[in-house]
């Protein structure tokens, strides 16, 4: 039907991807562009190859590098630590289809990586994985606890774009907003949660509620309704699927993916401007050299679009550089088990604004996958920054070491000195979903329809994890 709005009828079904995306349908080899390597642009460019072997593909990156935020270093002491992407959930068969096609083996975290914790009021709290312990919890007060259950019969609204911070004090109260939403929007956007958008950031939760006025009334809905299908797997408030990578860390996809396209990637290489001749497309590179396509994919992220969009459209180049992206920066720090013992069991732990706090939590990767750490070893992994304080990011070295020590000393303890330190710096990490983000990419699309062939993806628009994109 798609097509056939568009006044275009494929000549085989593996075209229809082409014609939904306004892509030229055509006979013989079709020369795409791609900017941008990382797992968007590889995983695009594998995926138009399975569809059309015959295609003719080319793909820019501006680094040095591939991966994008995929990035995996291992140190000469055996520290394997990620300057990004820590994993991704196992639910998306898509991912794992992918996963298989790379050549690559999925590794599952450990099981005592479900127990994550928040830091509040001086202390670390579990989080509660059943209601039971919910009702145990010391990270709310009882008054706070009971007025998460009085969810079930809070009011609704009717502002199409709440921000989470107005939709989780609507639905859940102040309390439960500061000591658990707030800490989970830092854990996943590193954002701030008094500007994120609900429906933008968490669409499921924002269909949940709209649906069934409740969350705790839809989730119980949904679980029996799972049941009765015979489903294994019932829903539950967090997420699902299990958190997974790689034994040789996450740049084991991407890599896999780059050795398969082999040369028609093209590393160190900057597209300057991108402008449409009839219905070529025409990128300038960097050494004035233009290089001309039938279609165009940009994945780069959203202020590199913007930047090569300006002169042939400046309107959507406008929109493209509203999406903001705060600094964060990565924190590696490796310890010697016998100087700092069981530094904590499970995942780690994220810290709610309200505590004033340097970092934003701590992944402790050596207790969620194996070999993350040399024999006798601990790894630590701690944000700094992100949109709460984008300026911590970008302290000198010294300083932000300090910080983070001092923050590790206080909430676990830790007085030792570390043997191994790695800083990943960001000045532009996650984009950030803040209200109006859905309006913004209604007029994207708007705009889109004006350049057949063109296509724009990555984590900017409709999903920041390595499944989304």
């Amino acid at each position: 039907q798609a097509c056939l709005k568009k006044g275009l009828i494929p000549h085989c079904f593996s075209e229809y991807w082409l014609c939904v995306h306004n892509l030229p349908v055509q006979r013989g080899p079709m020369k795409i562009s791609i900017v941008g390597a990382g797992i968007s642009g590889l995983a695009t460019a594998q995926a138009i190859l399975t569809r059309k072997p015959d295609a003719e593909i080319t793909i820019f990156e501006a680094d040095q590098r591939i991966g994008g935020k995929v990035w995996t270093e291992t140190s000469s002491e055996g520290y394997l630590c990620e300057g990004g992407v820590n994993g991704f959930l196992d639910k998306i068969p898509r991912t794992l289809e992918l996963c298989a096609e790379a050549g690559v083996s999925p590794l599952r975290a450990d099981a005592s990586a479900q127990k994550r914790y928040v830091y509040s009021r001086g202390e670390l709290h579990k989080l509660p994985e059943k209601p039971p312990e919910f009702l145990k919890s010391r990270l709310l007060s009882v008054r706070g606890r009971l007025r998460v259950i009085y969810e079930t019969i809070a009011g609704g609204t009717n502002n199409p774009d709440e921000t989470l911070a107005q939709f989780a004090t609507r639905r859940l109260g102040k309390e439960a907003y500061e000591r658990l939403i707030d800490p989970m929007a830092s854990g996943v956007f590193a954002g701030d949660a008094s500007r994120l958008s609900l429906k933008s950031c968490f669409p499921r939760i924002h269909e949940i509620e709209t649906e069934y006025k409740s969350l705790i009334r839809g989730l119980i809905k949904l679980q029996i309704k799972a049941k009765r299908e015979g489903k294994k797997k019932t829903p539950g408030p967090g997420p699902g699927g299990t958190l997974t990578s790689f034994a040789n860390g996450m740049s084991a996809l991407t890599d896999s993916l780059a050795e398969q396209l082999g040369s028609r990637i093209r590393i160190a290489t900057a597209i300057k401007n991108i402008n449409r001749s009839g219905n070529r497309y025409q990128l300038q590179l960097d050494d004035e050299v233009v290089e001309e396509s039938d279609a165009l994919i940009l994945a780069a992220p959203a202020h590199a679009q913007a930047g090569m969009l300006k002169a042939m459209d400046p309107a959507l180049s406008g929109l493209l550089e509203e999406i903001y992206y705060p600094a964060l920066s990565v924190c590696c720090f490796g310890y010697r088990k016998k100087q700092v013992g069981q530094v904590l069991d499970g995942f780690g732990f994220l810290i709610p604004s309200k505590e004033q706090r340097a970092i934003l939590g701590t992944i402790i990767d050596s207790n969620v996958f194996s070999g993350r750490a040399p024999e006798g070893s601990v790894l630590l992994r701690s944000m700094v920054g992100g949109a709460r304080s984008p300026e911590l990011a970008l302290l000198p070295d010294e300083q932000l070491i300090d910080r983070v020590r001092s923050d590790l000393q206080d909430i676990l303890g830790l007085r030792a000195e570390p043997d191994f330190i790695r800083i990943f710096r960001w000045k532009r990490a996650i984009p950030q979903y803040l209200v109006g983000h859905a309006a913004r990419l209604e007029a994207i699309d708007e705009k889109l329809q004006r350049h057949p062939g063109l296509v724009l993806t990555g984590n900017a628009f409709r999903g920041v994890s390595l499944n989304d994109c």
